[in-house]
């Protein structure tokens, strides 16, 4: 399965959820968050440029992650400067999409 397609099967997922919406990069500028998985407009989720899929989660939360060799932390510019709070999966574990996603969503979602 693409990476498209695979990202589409998430955002297809979660697509009921409160407050969830999904911007498509078709016909949208492109740049951060051109393709991606919003709770209340704010990102939680996307597929980046690489066909990368990336995650906000907690600092601690990455820190692990990459510690246990699941992904990298976001470059968006390629310049060097990582976001802390943001995971690119590595190739590999396209099977921890959804789960990551869903972790993502309830960090990022407002506290009801």
């Amino acid at each position: 399965m693409s990476s498209a397609a695979r990202y589409a099967a998430v955002a297809k997922a979660l697509a009921g959820r409160r407050g969830v919406s999904y911007s498509d990069a078709v016909g949208a500028k492109r740049g951060f968050g051109a393709d991606a998985l919003k709770v209340d407009n704010r990102i939680f989720a996307m597929l980046a440029s690489r066909d990368e899929f990336v995650v906000k989660l907690p600092r601690q939360r990455v820190d692990a992650l990459v510690a246990e060799g699941f992904g990298k932390r976001f470059d968006p510019r390629r310049k060097g400067k990582l976001m802390k709070e943001w995971l690119v999966v590595a190739p590999g574990f396209e099977d921890r999409w959804l789960p990551l996603a869903i972790e993502a969503l309830e960090f990022v979602a407002p506290k009801r």
